[in-house]
């Protein structure tokens, strides 16, 4: 069976996108992602990034802004090996599991010898400021156009718009969206354009993974597609929910679709 494959123009050029459960997922690798961040840069074009799982994917059935975020974005890409079975069992092989945490030492290892200039956006107190300095060590001559972590509340739309003057200010290639989901989405969505040209990625816990304040899933676990076992036992009280409730809803929902588009 062949997933219907759709391509939208005013996203990433020859990126096709596959509809599961009602958001778009792109076909992306590594590499090709890397070759379009060429492309955008080049162009100095406004654009943003999601990295979605099934808690995202569900979420998004009720949260009309999520969803609009999702629709609006210029790649989905598949965070979780959920997402990559069902799209290979729907007949969509070149595909492969793209997450936050994996995206961001990759641009910027790549982007040392382009010259890539990186704004880091979120986090709790403290922990772009650390973030900055231990990538800075690992990739030596990394260029960090700005950090800030605003407030754990609404932003009135002044305050917004300074802290979107301030990033056209450093003039970024990259601005890293570290407010957990779906807030970091809706701000992406919201404030797209607003950016002076950057791309903007939603990256969720990559600021505290690369900070090394908290530890990521052994490597085995990851391509196992049991990182979601090792989050929960660290933090059951805050994720129960997102693995235990959602993750079964989505694989009835996503299996259901699947019968479908094979009839």
């Amino acid at each position: 069976m062949n997933v219907t494959i759709e391509i939208n123009a005013t996203r990433a050029r020859h990126v096709p996108q596959v509809s599961i459960i009602g958001t778009p997922v792109s076909l992306i690798s590594l590499d090709r992602l890397l070759g379009i961040f060429d492309e955008w840069i080049a162009k100095s074009q406004d654009r943003y990034v999601v990295f979605r799982d099934v808690h995202g994917l569900i979420a998004a059935r009720n949260n009309p802004q999520l969803d609009r975020a999702h629709k609006g974005a210029d790649i989905v890409a598949p965070d979780g090996m959920p997402l990559v079975w069902t799209l290979r069992a729907g007949g969509a092989s070149a595909v492969s599991r793209l997450c936050g945490p994996d995206v961001l030492p990759a641009v910027c290892e790549y982007g040392l010898s382009r010259g890539w200039r990186h704004y880091f956006y979120g986090g709790a107190p403290g922990v772009v400021e650390i973030l900055s300095s231990e990538l800075v060590k690992k990739y030596p001559g990394l260029q960090i156009a700005g950090t800030q972590c605003p407030p754990f509340r609404p932003l009135s739309p002044e305050e917004n718009e300074i802290a979107c003057s301030k990033i056209r200010a450093a003039q970024p290639n990259f601005v890293w969206v570290g407010l957990g989901t779906p807030k970091q989405e809706v701000w992406m969505s919201e404030h797209r354009g607003q950016c002076g040209g950057a791309v903007m990625l939603g990256v969720g816990a990559a600021f505290d993974f690369h900070a090394n304040l908290i530890r990521r899933a052994p490597t085995w676990m990851q391509r196992a597609g049991l990182e979601w076992t090792y989050r929960l036992v660290s933090e059951p009280k805050r994720l129960w929910k997102r693995y235990l409730v959602m993750a079964p809803i989505f694989i009835v929902l996503a299996i259901r679709e699947l019968i479908h588009k094979r009839r």
